[in-house]
């Protein structure tokens, strides 16, 4: 080939694992393909209040609910800064790069970060964080925020039992939490658990394209906005209280609605919420397996070293001693058309990610792991061949 030749791209579908944004389904594709409506008409106020109603179920919550245009991270920054004033303490629970993220930001906003350290391979222990709250005798510290789901790392962390900390401690902080790549794909309950601002987004168990985000939040935490006085407008509830939507200071994103009122059928109707969960549980259980045989002969392992956080909607692969996670990715997509996520921060060139969340089955993850053990082959990524057969074994299970 010659070198003013640009690069031939493989033929046929491309394979997606990425762990976000995720596949959109086809109906729903076409469902955010609607004309353009009035965001005021009546119809769409159908559609809209049916959306909302609809997050509340998969939020298992029966309080409030905020939107905006952005991604999750916009959601993090909007509960901040109506929950908070300058010179407030945040306890942030150490699980990976997101939670290092979601401090740098609230640094960045005028806050205070005290951070409950954590090993990213095996998750922070509620015990510290009851024992950091029944040290803060000033009560200084205003919110715990928690990663549901670590993205960068594949491990849960027990939101419940956070809670349970924090009321061991008989503190009054309090409790934010990430839903971002947990809800929709794992079980999250909003109001059993205790949860006074939840973090999420669009583009991940939802399924939809990225771009939308949302809040929700409680009495307890309505009571502390009304006396934050951290610097806000766009994100500001006061504000989107005053609106007939009771979100978005400004131009509603009707395309979005559309596509999540075909999203939320499939999720609730079609399948139903509790057998996704445990749709994302068997085939998190699949790619588990092979990567567990993949380690034999000083192969890839899995990241987390905790069985009781493994998470269901994403797996971070830790690369064997002097090979480079990037560089596999890298044969897999230009090669075989295979989009592994890569590592973040300081797991760059260490880690690769495989999602299965969202809009996914046994054929394309049988698929994904086929071509990543091929993709290992080629690259001389030392291994335990037959990882796809434990895979295999384990959903016929």
């Amino acid at each position: 080939m010659s070198a003013t030749q640009p690069a031939r791209k493989p033929r046929g579908r491309q394979f997606f694992a990425n762990p976000g944004p995720t596949n959109i389904p086809d109906s729903v594709l076409l469902a955010g393909a609607h004309q353009t409506v009035d965001f005021n008409d009546p119809n769409f106020i159908e559609v809209y209040t049916a959306c909302i109603d609809g997050l509340k179920r998969v939020l298992k919550t029966t309080q409030n609910i905020f939107l905006y245009t952005g991604s999750g991270h916009a959601a993090w920054e909007a509960c901040l800064v109506n929950l908070l004033s300058p010179g407030d303490t945040v306890l942030i629970v150490e699980s990976g790069y997101f939670s290092e993220s979601w401090a740098k930001m609230a640094g960045d906003l005028g806050l205070e970060v005290q951070t409950v350290a954590a090993d990213w391979r095996r998750g922070a222990d509620p015990a510290a964080v009851q024992a950091a709250l029944a040290a803060d005798r000033d009560h200084r510290v205003k919110a715990v925020c928690v990663v549901h789901n670590e993205t960068a790392t594949g491990m849960t962390l027990p939101v419940q039992e956070i809670r349970a900390a924090i009321d061991a401690a008989g503190h009054p902080a309090l409790l934010l939490a990430d839903t971002i790549s947990s809800l929709g794909s794992l079980d999250f309950r909003m109001d059993e658990w205790g949860v006074d601002a939840s973090v999420g987004g669009s583009q991940k168990g939802l399924m939809l394209h990225t771009g939308m985000s949302f809040n929700g939040v409680s009495a307890k935490a309505m009571e502390a906005h009304k006396a934050s006085r951290l610097p806000k407008h766009y994100f500001n509830w006061t504000n989107m209280l005053a609106r007939p939507h009771k979100s978005f200071v400004g131009t509603v994103p009707v395309s979005f609605f559309y596509a999540l009122q075909e999203s939320l059928r499939l999720i609730e109707q079609e399948e139903g919420l509790e057998n996704v969960f445990a749709r994302h549980h068997r085939l998190a259980g699949a790619v588990r397996a092979a990567v567990q045989h993949w380690s034999g002969n000083n192969g890839p392992q899995l990241f987390c070293l905790n069985p009781a956080r493994y998470s269901d909607s994403v797996t971070a692969i830790l690369m064997p001693e002097g090979f480079n996670a990037d560089d596999l990715r890298g044969v897999a997509l230009k090669r075989f058309n295979v989009s592994l996520g890569g590592g973040l921060g300081p797991l760059g060139g260490k880690v690769f990610r495989i999602g299965h969340l969202g809009d996914l089955n046994e054929p394309m993850i049988l698929g994904t792991l086929s071509t990543v053990e091929l993709a290992m082959r080629v690259a001389g990524v030392p291994h335990a061949p037959g990882g796809v057969d434990a895979a295999i074994a384990a959903l016929a299970e």
